[in-house]
């Protein structure tokens, strides 16, 4: 078997992941094209694997390995897409950069969380139990 048939179609198919990753705004798609990256790594492992005559089978074992942490990775990757887009109605990753959400307080709709303060003993934990008993 030539080397180069699944080195050429394991680079298409990272390059079509790659381009997927860059280009996607949908959390979704973007796990898709990693998984499409992941795929052309196996590809490439087990070509090498059949082409070097491997006695151990060294890279059919790693592939096997990859495909384990690939569904792992799913499988957290989908709970956490799912959780996002229950809380915040979108899994569009441009509008998913920021690591907290400044807008609502989860067990109330209508309060918003306390403006920063120029006081640095004022912790967020602080700042937001004061915004809670302004609610109640």
């Amino acid at each position: 078997m030539h080397l180069a048939y699944p080195a050429v179609l394991a680079v298409l198919l990272f390059c079509v992941g790659l381009y997927g990753v860059l280009a996607r705004r949908n959390a979704i798609l973007v796990l898709m094209s990693v998984e499409l990256m992941l795929n052309a790594v196996n590809l490439n492992l087990v070509a090498f694997d059949v082409w070097l005559r491997d006695t151990l089978h060294a890279g059919q074992a790693l592939t096997l390995f990859t495909i384990t942490v690939a569904a792992a990775e799913i499988g957290i990757g989908l709970a956490i897409v799912l959780l996002v887009y229950r809380n915040r109605g979108t899994s569009d990753v441009d509008k998913l950069t920021d690591l907290a959400d400044t807008g609502t307080l989860p067990d109330s709709g209508s309060a918003s969380i306390a403006p920063a303060t120029d006081n640095p003993a004022d912790t967020a934990a602080e700042q937001a139990l004061r915004a809670r008993e302004q609610t109640a």
